[in-house]
């Protein structure tokens, strides 16, 4: 019997290594994968630390080779090089999560991976890319990417600049949304600390702006004429909320976040329309979080995401949408729960801690 071995959750803040656990057949929709790299996100020390599933395996982001498939997939098959989307802490099936050697996720969820890309890169992108999609096409209604092959669609791009805010351009699923929003012939601004900014013009951002001027939201306004009518914010704390608001163009516009909003900075502005997203419903299954983190069942998410992740899948292939840089760090399994530490300490930025699996 071939088993695996599992980082799971504990009890509040922790985490606990299980070895030698037999791995589960995939489910109708679902593929195996033998993980060859996992990548952290800040999402593992939230979960852990306020929304701990014990049992049930952590993690979101991996890299690895399909094994086994389930009845219904058709897309995917044994020997595929695939980067995935797992749902970590999932009260309904605790067998997912990225924690792992050998992985369990929904199809839908799952990406090829190009044959020139390294295991360690493609670890990188899945959250980034299923968090940046939810917000800027199924929540702000973004014209959808060009893809570089596709001339007759590049009509469609607007006559007059259309901008973008991107809150924490230099986050994982910033740098994503930046290369996004360049795709689909918009205007990209961010805001980043003055060291990242060498990071993100390359990456297609128009212009950014150091969040650290207290005159950041005046300038966006100045650069964009007042006509700022979409904000992506990837921070997502009362600060940057504010901030976005006051960038926002005085005929109003739409606002989205990836935590749930500061009630006293959404109402404000009459003329501002504000949301927050949250990757888990791309199942299409109920989010069965406590407070404010439980969603019900959105299978309008789930169907976005099966139209709508195979495009990005070829915006990677093309090269127009490059992977989040990349800190290696050593240990496997084992060492996750420092890394996990660093990032609820802050102590990394610009960059996504990946660990390779032997």
């Amino acid at each position: 019997m071939t088993v695996r071995n599992t980082l799971v959750g504990k009890s509040a803040g922790q985490y606990e290594l299980v070895y030698n656990v037999p791995i589960p057949d995939p489910g109708p929709d679902q593929v195996v994968c033998k993980v060859a790299a996992i990548a952290l996100n800040p999402t593992d020390w939230k979960m852990v630390d306020f929304s701990v599933v014990p049992g049930a395996v952590g993690g979101h982001d991996f890299a690895g080779e399909v094994i086994e498939v389930g009845t219904s997939v058709t897309r995917l098959k044994k020997g595929d090089r695939v980067f995935g989307l797992a749902i970590g802490f999932d009260v309904d099936d605790k067998r997912t999560g990225a924690f792992t050697d050998y992985a369990i996720t929904y199809a839908h969820g799952a990406w090829k991976i190009p044959d020139w890309m390294s295991y360690d890169e493609a670890a990188t992108y899945g959250v980034g890319i299923g968090t940046a999609t939810l917000a800027l096409y199924q929540t702000l209604n973004l014209p959808p990417p060009v893809l570089s092959n596709d001339i007759a669609t590049t009509k469609k791009k607007p006559k007059k600049p259309l901008y973008v805010l991107i809150a924490g351009g230099a986050t994982a699923t910033g740098t994503i949304a930046i290369q996004l929003v360049k795709a689909s012939g918009l205007v990209a601004i961010a805001t980043c600390s003055a060291q990242h900014k060498d990071m993100l013009m390359p990456l297609g951002a128009d212009a950014t702006f150091d969040y650290n001027s207290p005159h950041c939201a005046i300038e966006i306004r100045k650069y964009t004429n007042d006509t700022l009518q979409y904000a992506l914010d990837c921070v997502t704390e009362a600060g940057t909320m504010k901030m976005c608001y006051d960038a926002i163009g005085s005929a109003g516009g739409r606002y989205v976040g990836l935590e749930p909003l500061a009630t006293h900075i959404q109402y404000t502005r009459r003329t501002v329309r504000a949301d927050w997203v949250i990757g888990r419903t791309l199942s299409g299954l109920p989010v069965r979080l406590d407070g404010v983190y439980g969603r019900p069942a959105r299978p309008q998410d789930r169907q976005f995401a099966e139209h709508f992740f195979p495009i990005a899948e070829k915006l990677i292939a093309d090269g127009q949408l490059k992977p989040h840089p990349v800190e290696l760090r050593t240990g496997g399994l084992e060492a996750l729960v420092e890394g996990i530490d660093d990032l609820r300490k802050g102590r990394v930025r610009g960059r996504k801690l990946v660990y390779p699996l032997a």
